[in-house]
C-alpha cells in the first residue's frame, strides 16, 4: 500500500471525526493525522490534503450537490461525502495529482470503508468532474 494511499485513509478519518464534532480541526489534525505513524511525506501530504478540504468544505459541498442530481448533502452517506470532497478537492487544487489516480483512490477508499453500492456512487459523481475538467 503506497504512503499517499495510507495519507488519504488518515484524512479520511480526520474528516469523519471533524463531522462527528466535538474538536477543533486542529486537534483532530493533531490527534490523528499528526500521530499517524506515516512517514515525513506522509504526514505533509495528509495535512495538505485534509487543509484543502477543510478551507474548501462549502465550495466542494456546493459541487457535490450539483454533481449529485436528486441527492440531497444530508443523504449521502458520510463516508461517502468526505471520500468525494478529498477526491474533489484533489482534482481542483492538487494539479500534481493525475485526476485518474484521484478517482481511483477514492474508488478504492469506498470499497474499503463505505457500502456495497458506494464505489459506483462516487466513481458516478467523480466521473462528472472528469468530464467537465476535459470540457
Amino acid at each position: 500500500m503506497s504512503t499517499r494511499h495510507r495519507a488519504r485513509e488518515y484524512v479520511l478519518k480526520a474528516l469523519y471525526a471533524l463531522e462527528q464534532g466535538g474538536q477543533t480541526r486542529e486537534e483532530i489534525r493533531a490527534s490523528i493525522i499528526d500521530k499517524s505513524g506515516l512517514d515525513e511525506n506522509g504526514i505533509e501530504f495528509s495535512q495538505r490534503l485534509y487543509d484543502l478540504v477543510c478551507d474548501n468544505l462549502k465550495k466542494t459541498d456546493n459541487q457535490i450537490i450539483r454533481l449529485a442530481t436528486n441527492w440531497t448533502l444530508d443523504r449521502i452517506a458520510i463516508v461517502d461525502k468526505n471520500i468525494l470532497r478529498m477526491a474533489i478537492c484533489e482534482a481542483e487544487y492538487m494539479p500534481d495529482i493525475p485526476l485518474k489516480v484521484a478517482i481511483n483512490e477514492a474508488i478504492e477508499l469506498a470499497k474499503k470503508y463505505s457500502t456495497l453500492d458506494s464505489a459506483s456512487f462516487v466513481n458516478g459523481i467523480l466521473d462528472r468532474v472528469l468530464h467537465e475538467k476535459q470540457t
